[in-house]
């Protein structure tokens, strides 16, 4: 029943950008082309998805923050909801961010155009 991803990541395939809601989503049900849908959704799946230790308080339509591996670096990534751009502030979504940053991790937080990289010393600052 969660769709953030479906608002909060673009999706160039569908020619969607990151902000608005796709236009083949109902909210709570899904993709309405879900048989059909490029690739890219099909190989998707959120750290909340795929990771059953993080609790049900960190499911991204919850707490406003899509948990996720970057395909394209090694950045582990906080993707925020457009209507809440300091979502990765919250204190469980800040917490789980600054364990990955001690573990050796390069953290960045995203909302629309900006981002923040999270230090080790839970020192974060926006990247260049």
């Amino acid at each position: 029943s969660c769709t953030m991803c479906c608002s909060a990541l673009e999706i160039a395939e569908l020619k969607k950008p990151a902000g608005p809601l796709c236009g083949n989503c109902r909210v709570g049900g899904g993709c309405k082309i879900y048989s059909e849908r490029p690739q890219v959704c099909r190989d998707f799946e959120c750290e909340w998805l795929t990771r059953r230790d993080l609790p049900r308080q960190l499911r991204p339509d919850l707490v406003g923050t899509i948990l996720m591996e970057d395909a394209d670096s090694d950045e582990y990534r906080a993707v925020c909801a457009p209507e809440k751009p300091m979502a990765w502030r919250h204190p469980l979504v800040f917490a789980h961010l600054l364990a990955l940053a001690k573990s050796g991790r390069t953290v960045v937080a995203k909302a629309g155009l900006l981002s923040w990289r999270i230090y080790a010393s839970g020192e974060w600052g926006p990247t260049v």
